[in-house]
């Protein structure tokens, strides 16, 4: 088989399962609302296809009845099945096509040979917009298989039946215009909620990347204070069987023991952790900053335009490292955010030893000039958030009433170095 008569074959056998689709209900039948999510917009929508619907009921019932002489058994059922289907058309557009084929082809059949056209003009325009919501909410395969059906197996007996020829080839325009034109506001609404679903994917992918780097970052912050500690221990089991005399033999073993095993902790800490450096970041062992260096950063700040103001209150006591370095790292990102964010503000922090916890306070008044245009950076409030969440503290970071910014953190001791 040549590649034209491959594309042929290719295209026919698309052509019967569109039709077949069309014709016989399945799972696969589109189950979508096209309405407005919002309540005060779907109301209205929701009024007038009802409105639609009984005014291209009543009419085709009413015309069949009084133009066409159909007897009123006849014309209530056949009025009902052609315009009412369009009531959950919104909802279930290929059930309501087929239910309006079935009245319309029926009704071929009951007033052949008897008039220019065999159906109410009511009947027509319900078809149309029926025919509008099966291309919104349907695949173009099934699309095009309710197409032809549509005038082959609906327009094309009431021409054999008596309809003009150049008629039905108006009506079939009409019908695949209804189908294209709601084909056409299918796909862009398609393409809309698919490119919003894909910035959603990508907001949650920058979310979770952004926790990943955080946590990997205050994972290799934090072993640079376990592997001082494990330093300790080593070298301190090391030197005790010279620091005692005459240890007893059991008790330099117990000593040797703690030593290969904070060693061996110490090596094997450092392997995992180290996979977690960027290449940057090299073998930096420098110590890891504390409360200590607080002035530091409000010296820093002022430099950069600041006017800060430091207050520690309460009775400063010794803190857990981990606890010393989260509490100067959310000094430092706060302060580096006001900077960013708020240029000239007065900026107050405050320290404040409690009883079961440490309570970091960094509070802004807002902006005094324009703040220069972002472009991108870290992501402050998520490592804010993974530290305080690693110590089971609480933070509260957020915009104050009327101008500035305010980030609270409470962190438990603990138990101190």
């Amino acid at each position: 088989m040549n590649e034209p008569d491959h594309a042929e074959h290719g295209a026919r056998i698309r052509l019967a399962a569109g039709v077949r689709a069309a014709v016989m209900p399945g799972r696969d039948d589109p189950s979508v609302t096209l309405l407005p999510g919002r309540l005060a917009l779907r109301v209205p929508i929701l009024a007038i296809l009802l409105a639609l619907t009984i005014g291209f009921t009543a009419g085709s019932i009413a015309i069949a009845i009084v133009d066409y002489h159909v007897p009123a058994g006849l014309a209530w059922p056949l009025g009902v099945l052609q315009a009412a289907p369009l009531i959950v058309a919104a909802r279930f557009p290929l059930a309501a096509w087929r239910i309006a084929a079935i009245g319309l082809l029926l009704t071929v059949f009951v007033r052949h040979g008897t008039g220019f056209m065999p159906w109410p003009v009511t009947a027509i325009l319900a078809l149309i917009v029926i025919l509008f919501f099966v291309g919104v909410g349907a695949d173009r395969q099934t699309t095009v298989g309710v197409g032809t059906v549509t005038i082959g197996g609906v327009l094309l007996p009431a021409v054999l039946l008596g309809m003009p020829s150049w008629f039905g080839m108006i009506l079939a325009g009409i019908v695949a215009l209804a189908l294209t034109f709601g084909d056409a506001v299918g796909g862009r609404h398609s393409a809309v909620e698919e490119l919003r679903r894909r910035e959603e994917q990508h907001r949650e992918d920058l979310a979770r990347q952004a926790v990943l780097e955080e946590r990997a970052r205050i994972a290799r912050e934090l072993h640079d204070v376990v592997a001082h500690h494990m330093s300790v221990i080593a070298m301190q089991a090391e030197a005790a069987p010279y620091k005692i005399p005459d240890l007893p033999d059991a008790a330099k073993q117990t000593f040797g023991v703690v030593r290969d095993a904070a060693r061996e902790a110490l090596t094997e800490t450092r392997r995992v952790v180290g996979l977690l450096r960027s290449d940057d970041e090299g073998a930096e062992r420098a110590p890891q900053p504390g409360l200590d260096r607080l002035d530091d950063l409000v010296s820093a700040a002022r430099r950069s335009g600041l006017s800060v103001a430091s207050v520690v209150v309460g009775m400063p006591r010794p803190l857990h490292a981990g606890v010393d370095l989260s509490a100067y790292r959310i000094v430092q990102e706060s302060l580096s955010n006001a900077s960013r964010y708020a240029p000239g503000a007065r900026v107050h922090i405050e320290i404040k030893y409690g009883t079961e916890a440490l309570r970091v306070s960094v509070i802004d008044d807002g902006p005094r000039s324009t703040p220069a245009e972002s472009q991108g950076g870290g992501h402050g409030l998520v490592g804010m958030r993974e530290r305080v969440t690693m110590l089971d503290g609480r933070l509260e970071a957020g915009p104050r009433e009327g101008s500035g910014w305010s980030v609270v953190a409470e962190l438990p001791y603990g138990d101190p170095d």
